[in-house]
């Protein structure tokens, strides 16, 4: 059936957590946002019913949202954090990020391994995720792309008639529209696009109707 993905909305902001397997069984976890217990269970279950193996942890970026489950998935499965080197400062302010938004973060983060970089090949199982870096809407934000299943896993640089916002810290606008046209767009038009929220979309449908972008 070759690679698959499974997404879940958790947290207060409605963020999208993807699980990637195959039938090797092997699966990455990507952006895991579940906040309370029974979020962490939902993500649990899903992973023991499916009798997969959790391999690798890995974050297109780290604002609060996209790690509030990472100290959970490190801790259950053993796994350390793989971010882009650029995204250091918005991972290391994640608690006073917390405190920006009134949240009282629940664990402290884990040290990540700054690791990922653009064109890079993530290896599991039998799949390959192609790592882009697409700043804009952080330093240090990162694509995956899967070729053989014509996915992507998009986080909050793209959405379906939207783009990620930039007035957060180290957020450029006009970074974030050259990195989509210049790099995105020069992917298979037809790849499915995986936000970090909201529905799918594909590169396509953006690149015509996204009013940001046309």
């Amino acid at each position: 059936m070759g690679t698959r993905i499974k997404t879940f909305v958790f947290g207060p902001f409605m963020e999208n957590t993807s699980v990637v397997y195959d039938d090797t069984k092997e699966c990455v976890i990507i952006d895991p946002g579940c906040f309370d217990e029974y979020e962490n269970e939902e993500l649990k279950s899903f992973i023991e019913n499916e009798g997969l193996t959790p391999v690798m942890l890995l974050q297109t970026h780290t604002h609060l949202d996209h790690v509030f489950g990472v100290p959970f998935v490190s801790k259950t499965w053993g796994l350390i954090p793989q971010v882009h080197p650029l995204d250091k400062r918005v991972y290391d302010s994640f608690e006073m990020s917390c405190m920006t938004f009134g949240i009282k973060p629940k664990s402290t983060l884990p040290e990540p391994h700054y690791v990922l970089k653009a064109g890079e090949d993530i290896i599991f199982g039998n799949t390959t995720l192609k790592v882009h870096h697409i700043p804009g809407h952080c330093p240090g934000h990162v694509v995956f792309e899967c070729e053989e299943e014509n996915f992507i896993v998009s986080g909050d640089v793209l959405f379906e008639r939207s783009i990620g916002r930039t007035d957060l810290p180290g957020g450029d606008h006009q970074t974030l529209i050259d990195s989509i046209k210049n790099i995105l767009f020069k992917l298979d038009l037809n790849r499915v696009v995986y936000s970090g929220h909201g529905r799918t979309t594909t590169l396509g449908e953006e690149k015509l109707n996204n009013p940001f972008l046309v």
